[in-house]
């Protein structure tokens, strides 16, 4: 759930982002994409880590 939830935040973020650079909508959805993939695999690697340190 955390992973989804990051995965959203960094697709808003990208696409704020590229809008508040004056870009259009390929430029927005690229942003959004490639936000949404590296938030979605930093909180993989995180919940992962803290899944072993915790258990």
């Amino acid at each position: 759930m955390i992973v989804f939830l990051a995965a959203l935040a960094g697709a808003l973020w990208g696409a704020y982002l590229a809008r508040s650079r004056k870009g259009n909508a390929f430029d927005m959805a690229q942003y959004a994409v490639g936000f949404a993939i590296f938030f979605g695999v930093a909180a993989f690697l995180l919940t992962l880590v803290l899944a072993r340190v915790l258990m």
